[in-house]
């Protein structure tokens, strides 16, 4: 009972909070973006909360029961790719002070269409993490308290719809903040009562088999290198992301929050993957998905284990109303506006946002409780961001400004090299990704040739783009020296 009081009570504490916030929103730019005067602390913890969902903890925790340490090295390709934002990319945020999203970005370096498909394509990454997630929250619930998974589904989801809907980034950064403190606390305990379980750190490492702690024992070389570049690439500066970006109070405070997070996310993986290696010694008959959860049912004491499902529900809810917030920003932002269906709501822009939050909200949740295959969704989607936009992109931020004709090129050369290997890769490789649908009916997922496609895809990109935008500005520069 008292678990159940503490899993609810948090809850209700998420939404007033949400609430809190939101009703002290009183214009458009405070829903998009808080003002724009966040501290680096603040970037870390909502940066973190925002990334951090189903997959780099239940998924991680699966794959460390089945296959050991391999897999954590392999998602430190993820934390490498923050470190280096930091270093390189978050600097450089300073030169965009006057937009909210990608597509704005996108728009500067390669004209209005770019930034349409630029907002389409964001909106298909993000709606499904968000279907995923929202399912997720629904079996974490069902798991630890009963409830039918549509009735856990339908209680979170609405909870993060309302704040969301009401306050925008500004209340999702207030509860993401209240998410991370939750979670970077318990989860650490976690492992610390699985550890006890288990008798001492020394008979941890004597009882793990010899796969679990050697590199390749389980995986072979190519494997583990697809798998590093893919949490390198995958999630490589999209929606959420970017926002968190574009929201310092200044460019070194953006730097610092980012390296923060990545460098914590160093550690965060170390702890989950060690919980999924400490289940493989406890019971190591039990199926793989519920490696997690089970360390959290059999040795947490009361109070703390319904602190810990509070913290599991943090976990996915701050990563559902991050990636919603970036789709209703996104598709007001870089859909709507462009094709002037905002454009005579000005004095009631505010509300437009909130109805428009609300109304994707409520699809997403409708569209997890109707199929059962959204982790399906969420990795098609993914495929068709990282091959296309990731290097206009990372080009445009670099300040290089190249045409239309570049990008379009660039992007149908790799979409096209994406289902070529898919259609005739021999190879099939198991996987998880960050935000996928965690699931006991769905403990393994699955794509043929899905992450060697999207590196194929990001490097046929990349060699397109490159002589496209040689061919076109080169030859651009070269007739106006000519005039001159």
């Amino acid at each position: 009972m008292i678990d159940i009081i503490l899993v609810f009570g948090y809850l209700l504490l998420t939404l007033i909070l949400g609430i809190w916030v939101g009703n002290k929103v009183n214009c458009s730019e405070d829903y998009k973006t808080g003002g724009k005067q966040y501290s680096a602390w603040v970037i870390f913890a909502t940066l973190s909360a925002s990334y951090i969902g189903g997959g780099f903890t239940f998924g991680l925790a699966e794959k460390t029961f089945l296959f050991g340490f391999v897999y954590i090295i392999a998602i430190w390709g993820f934390s490498l790719k923050e470190i280096l934002i930091a270093i390189f990319i978050a600097p450089r945020m300073q030169y965009f002070q006057n937009v909210f999203t990608v597509g704005d970005i996108m728009e500067q370096a390669y004209g209005k269409r770019t930034k349409i498909i630029t907002g389409i394509a964001s909106v298909l990454v993000c709606s499904g993490i968000v279907g995923a997630q929202v399912s997720a929250c629904g079996s974490i619930i069902h798991t630890f308290l009963g409830p039918p998974p549509a009735i856990g589904a339908l209680l979170a989801g609405s909870i993060v719809i309302i704040y969301a809907s009401l306050g925008g980034l500004k209340s999702v950064v207030a509860v993401d903040i209240l998410h991370f403190g939750l979670f970077a606390i318990i989860l650490p305990l976690v492992l610390y009562f699985g550890i006890q379980e288990v008798g001492g750190i020394t008979p941890l490492l004597t009882a793990l088999p010899d796969p679990h702690t050697e590199l390749f024992s389980s995986t072979d070389f190519k494997t583990f290198l697809v798998l590093f570049l893919s949490f390198f690439l995958g999630e490589t500066l999209i929606p959420p992301y970017i926002q968190r970006l574009l929201i310092g109070k200044t460019h070194q405070a953006t730097k610092q929050g980012t390296l923060w997070s990545g460098i914590f996310s160093i550690f965060f993986f170390l702890i989950i993957g060690s919980i999924g290696m400490v289940t493989a010694i406890l019971a190591p008959t039990l199926p793989a998905a519920s490696a997690l959860t089970y360390i959290i049912q059999t040795a947490m004491p009361i109070g703390l284990k319904g602190l810990a499902i509070a913290a599991m529900l943090a976990v996915i809810m701050s990563s559902v109303d991050s990636f919603l917030n970036s789709i209703a920003l996104t598709f007001s932002q870089d859909i709507l506006k462009p094709l002037g269906l905002l454009n005579k709501t000005k004095n009631h822009e505010l509300l437009v946002y909130r109805v428009i939050t609300l109304m994707i909200g409520s699809m997403a949740i409708t569209i997890s409780l109707s199929l059962s295959s959204s982790i399906d969704i969420l990795l098609y989607s993914y495929q068709f961001w990282t091959p296309f936009i990731l290097t206009p992109f990372v080009a445009a931020i670099f300040g290089i400004r190249s045409s239309e004709k570049t990008f379009l090129i660039s992007a149908i050369a790799s979409i096209i090299s994406v289902l070529i290997w898919k259609a005739f890769s021999p190879h099939l490789l198991v996987f998880f990704i960050d935000n996928a649908l965690i699931n006991p009916k769905l403990s393994v997922s699955f794509i043929d040739g899905a992450l060697e496609g999207t590196i194929f895809g990001v490097i046929v990109n990349s060699l397109t783009f490159a002589l496209c935008h040689w061919f076109f500005n080169g030859r651009e520069l070269q007739q106006n020296k000519l005039i001159i």
